[in-house]
């Protein structure tokens, strides 16, 4: 499949992450957002399944683990 050019908008602490992760991989920040992104969409597609629920219940569930994911991090 080819790869298609887009300009995005993001939280500039979001980037610094994409920036860091991608040095420390020696990795392109394309391929780390394309990555994030296929995890991110695959679990909301995992989530919708288990479910048996609609895209708008995956993503509810989806956010709720990801922001429980952050505050244990955050405690560590």
């Amino acid at each position: 499949m080819g790869r298609v050019k887009t300009t995005l908008s993001l939280d500039e602490g979001l980037m610094r992450q994409v920036r860091v992760r991608a040095a420390r991989t020696g990795r392109t920040q394309s391929d780390i957002l394309e990555e994030a992104l296929r995890e991110g969409l695959g679990a909301v597609g995992r989530i919708r399944a288990v479910a048996n629920g609609d895209e708008n219940e995956a993503l509810g569930i989806a956010s709720e683990v990801v922001h429980e994911i952050r505050s244990e991090a955050g405690r560590r």
